[in-house]
């Protein structure tokens, strides 16, 4: 396997890195109750009042399988992570794993509320965990893991999970953008 020496300019990085919002990985919920409008309100990216206290209703109001119950707490706490409300989305996705233990997006965001505690290590292990159990959207999951790999200082790692969501995902710009702060070169 060929090494390659990855640099990103430190200035640069720090700056495009604080910029950089983590990606949410919603669950799709189908059928016609109000869990499905507030699986279309995450993949939308709202996290207006509305949108959360729809995912709220269909938490009390809609009779829910485990998994939807589970996917509609992931679709809050991914809202409530986007409105910075962290105690309240990790309370969300911690118990969305709790309900259901294979539901990888639970434990892919609980890693963005860490990212955001700056915990990284420990946001490492949950996303991770999230990509070995599967989720819907892989891309967003390599995404974040990439920007706490560069948080922890490996460059090669997080070059690497960029361009695993840019091939994953190649019509979103997001990785595409990270990937033009890194120079690659040959030791």
């Amino acid at each position: 396997m060929r090494h390659l020496a990855l640099l990103a300019a430190a200035s640069a990085a720090g700056l495009a890195l604080a910029a950089a919002t983590p990606a949410a990985a919603s669950v799709m919920i189908v059928g016609n109750d109000i869990a499905v409008d507030c699986s279309k309100a995450a993949f939308a990216g709202r996290f207006d009042r509305k949108s959360i206290e729809t995912c709220t209703r269909a938490l009390q109001e809609d009779r829910l399988d485990r998994r939807d119950r589970a996917g509609t707490l992931v679709n809050r706490g991914v809202m409530l992570t986007r409105a910075r409300d962290y105690a309240a989305a990790r309370v969300d996705l911690d118990r969305a794993a709790d309900l259901e233990p294979t539901l990888g997006e639970a434990y892919v965001n609980r890693g963005v509320v860490m990212m955001a505690d700056r915990d990284y290590a420990a946001a490492l292990a949950e996303i991770e965990r999230g990509l070995a159990l599967g989720v819907g959207e892989p891309a967003k999951a390599y995404y974040n893991r990439a920007l706490v790999h560069e948080s922890l200082d490996d460059a090669k790692a997080a070059w690497l999970d960029y361009r695993k969501a840019q091939d994953l995902a190649p019509e979103w710009d997001a990785p595409r953008r990270q990937l033009m702060r890194f120079t690659v070169s040959k030791p």
